[in-house]
């Protein structure tokens, strides 16, 4: 990522398709649970929130360069461990 906005887009792009997978997952899943469809879209809508602010406010006395790597790997760990929840979904 070259700036701020391209991390909070990349963040944002993320999100929502997460977003829309759970969605479409929960529709077409006939027994589907909506307290853990619920709980699930809440999970993503936090992550957001919390990555886009942690993208605003760096860690003081860090290298930039260094937090930014650790919030991408941060990001991408938080990511897989939605993907595997919404697959296991039904």
């Amino acid at each position: 990522m070259n700036n701020k906005r391209e991390l909070k887009r990349y963040i944002s792009n993320i999100c929502t398709g997460l977003f829309s997978d759970c969605v479409a997952a929960a529709l077409y899943d006939n027994n589907h649970h909506p307290e853990n469809v619920d709980a699930l879209l809440a999970l993503i809508m936090n992550t957001y929130n919390d990555f886009v602010c942690r993208v605003s406010h760096p860690e003081p006395g860090m290298k930039p360069k260094v937090y930014y790597k650790i919030l991408i790997d941060d990001f991408n760990v938080q990511i897989s461990e939605i993907l595997d929840q919404i697959s296991n979904q039904g």
